[in-house]
C-alpha cells in the first residue's frame, strides 16, 4: 500500500464519470481515501468554496499531501507513474500504451463530455437522450472497433488498464440513457469480467455514501 503524510481526499459526485474512473483506478493501487462529496447537480461545482479547487467548476479534484490534482486522466496517469503497486494501468509495451491511452481518449475527450452534467443542463431534460445518445453510440463503435484489436480479457490484452478505468463508467451511463448494447460484444464481455472484480464493485455509483439510499445497491 502507497504511504502518505495524510489521507488523500477526493472531491467526487457519485453519478460523476470522471470520478468513477479515478475511484476505480485508486482502489487498483490499493489507495485508501476519504470521499468529500460535490453535487453537481445542485450547482456545488460552481461554489466560490470549489472554485478555489479547481477554477473550471468541475471535478474530480484529488489532494494528496497539500497537492492539487484535477482532471482524470492525468490524475490515472499520476497515480500509476507515482505509485509503482499492484498492476501498472499504462503497460509497459510502448503500442499497448497507445492502444490504453486511444481507448481512453475516446471515451474522455470524444464521448464522456457530451453527457456531461453542464451541457445537458444547457439542452434541457426532455431533449437530453435524443441529444447524448448518438454521440454515445458514436463513441463506443469507436471503442469497439479499438477493441478488435487490442482486447485479450480486458481493454488491451490481459492486464488491467487505463482504459478498463474508463470503459466500465460509461457504459454504465449508456445504460442511463438506454443505449443498446447489443452492437458491442466485446466491449460488454470485458465490462461483465471488471464488475466481478472487488476494486470496480466499490467504485461503483450506486456503492457510493452519497448515493441516494433508494438507489443503492445492496450487495
Amino acid at each position: 500500500m502507497a504511504s502518505f503524510d495524510t489521507t488523500p481526499i477526493l472531491y467526487t459526485y457519485y453519478r460523476s464519470s470522471c470520478s468513477y474512473r479515478v475511484r476505480i483506478a485508486l482502489n487498483l493501487k490499493n489507495i485508501p481515501y476519504i470521499s468529500h462529496s460535490v453535487n453537481t447537480l445542485r450547482g456545488e461545482t460552481l461554489s466560490e468554496e470549489h472554485k478555489k479547487l479547481n477554477p473550471k467548476c468541475e471535478i474530480p479534484v484529488l489532494i494528496i499531501d497539500g497537492k492539487k490534482f484535477l482532471q482524470s486522466i492525468p490524475i490515472i496517469e499520476y497515480i500509476d507513474e507515482t505509485y509503482r503497486v499492484q498492476s501498472q494501468l499504462l503497460p509497459e509495451d510502448s503500442y499497448q500504451r497507445y492502444q490504453a491511452r486511444l481507448i481512453s481518449e475516446i471515451i474522455a475527450s470524444g464521448t464522456q463530455p457530451f453527457h456531461s452534467t453542464s451541457v445537458l443542463k444547457r439542452i434541457g431534460e426532455e431533449k437530453n437522450a435524443e441529444w447524448t445518445c448518438p454521440y454515445i453510440k458514436l463513441g463506443l463503435d469507436a471503442v469497439e472497433k479499438a477493441l478488435e484489436e487490442s482486447a485479450g480479457r480486458y481493454c488491451v490484452g490481459d492486464q488491467i488498464s487505463i482504459a478498463d478505468c474508463c470503459l466500465v463508467p460509461e457504459l454504465y451511463f449508456a445504460r442511463l440513457f438506454k443505449v443498446d448494447l447489443t452492437a458491442y460484444p466485446i466491449m460488454t464481455a470485458i465490462e461483465e469480467r471488471l464488475n466481478e472484480l472487488l476494486e470496480f464493485k466499490a467504485a461503483h455509483p450506486n456503492r457510493q455514501q452519497d448515493c441516494p439510499e433508494e438507489e443503492k445497491l445492496k450487495s
